[in-house]
């Protein structure tokens, strides 16, 4: 494979970060995350405050070559005209199918694409994919070799290990060798889920297997990093790494990638719970039919840290179309607004946001 193929669009997202900022610092993407990285969330991130990189959901790569279940999929990699293009994130256990699914993203126009190599979900595991091929390193390296056979960048995500984070020394090398050109290491392992914190004393000596094994591969650390403020700082303690992915931290904070983090009111989250709304429909007018009750999972991102926040959401939580969600928003907002406008409500990061998650959840 020409190194030319392999790093041209990873170059240019260096290059352009490196210009915006007239300084070195890391690129900033969004993980990929199943039934919420669609064009749809995508969209609202990007007018909250955009990442440098975006990735679709996971999508299999069977379902995408199988002449029957490709439509099944093609939702997941449903990419808007105004839209940044993402990067494509797939899974399988078969080579061929690995290398048919990226012959159809680059006739999509996808420019890059992410081999899902650490997905902890036990129905992936069973189908030999996903963290799993941690535990089979021969297979993982005839994927990746297969996929490289294509005309995209191959980067790959995956975890620490299967059983211990430890395993890393062992399984690393394996993926490194091939020179993909973007690892992005979520820093668990699979066993750990996301229970146990993330396991930053690894970096620099991950960092120090990518300078000796392949120099030229970017490293992108994932885990526990919830804002661009603290991607930064974590990049200042560990030179060397290329790029930082926020996943979870999204769902507390829409503005997570702000490079000066501000204050946002109510009125502004509520902008993009509408805007979300406006998405939904027009999504599933162009024909890609999405499921209203995933929309629900959205509402606490926009919808917390203030007076009524939780009847609020219940209320919606009980709708069954956004024309239902915008109906009760437009009776119950000037309500709400009136109820914050003494303590000069802050939409995120205060005490009141956390007690009132805290009793969300019980």
């Amino acid at each position: 494979m020409s190194e030319l193929k392999q790093n041209t669009f990873w170059d240019e997202v260096v290059e352009k970060v490196q210009a915006n900022h007239k300084t070195t610092q890391p690129f900033f993407s969004m993980a990929p995350m199943e039934a919420v990285t669609d064009t749809i969330f995508r969209r609202v991130v990007a007018k909250a405050s955009a990442p440098d990189i975006y990735y679709t959901e996971f999508t299999n790569a069977s379902s995408m070559v199988h002449p029957k279940a490709r439509f099944s999929v093609q939702g997941r990699l449903a990419v808007a005209k105004e839209e940044e293009q993402p990067v494509a994130q797939i899974w399988g256990s078969r080579p061929n199918e690995i290398a048919g699914a990226i012959k159809i993203l680059s006739e999509m126009g996808y420019r890059a694409v992410d081999i899902n190599m650490g997905c902890p979900d036990g129905t992936v595991i069973k189908n030999s994919s996903g963290s799993d091929l941690i535990r089979h390193p021969e297979l993982a390296e005839e994927i990746i070799i297969a996929a490289q056979t294509g005309n995209l960048p191959v980067s790959v995500k995956t975890r620490l290990g299967f059983y211990k984070p430890e395993e890393f020394r062992e399984w690393l090398p394996i993926v490194l060798r091939h020179n993909v050109a973007v690892l992005t290491v979520h820093l668990r392992s699979r066993k750990e889920m996301s229970k146990a914190p993330a396991h930053y004393e690894f970096i620099d000596e991950i960092l120090a297997m990518r300078d000796e094994i392949a120099p030229n591969t970017l490293i992108q650390i994932n885990g526990d990093i919830k804002t661009r403020v603290e991607g930064l700082k974590l990049a200042q303690e560990h030179p060397g790494i290329d790029g930082i992915m926020i996943g979870r931290g999204i769902f507390e904070n829409p503005y997570a990638f702000e490079e000066q983090p501000n204050q946002h009111t109510l009125e502004e989250s509520i902008a993009l719970l509408k805007l979300q709304l406006d998405l939904f429909d027009e999504v599933s007018e162009d024909g890609t039919k999405k499921h209203f009750e995933a929309l629900k999972r959205y509402f606490k991102i926009y919808l917390r840290g203030f007076a009524h926040a939780s009847s609020l959401r219940q209320m919606l939580m009980d709708t069954h179309t956004t024309a239902e969600v915008r109906e009760i928003l437009t009776r119950e907002l000037t309500k709400v607004y009136a109820a914050v406008a003494d303590d000069k409500h802050i939409y995120r990061d205060n005490a009141i946001a956390s007690a009132d998650m805290a009793a969300s959840r019980k």
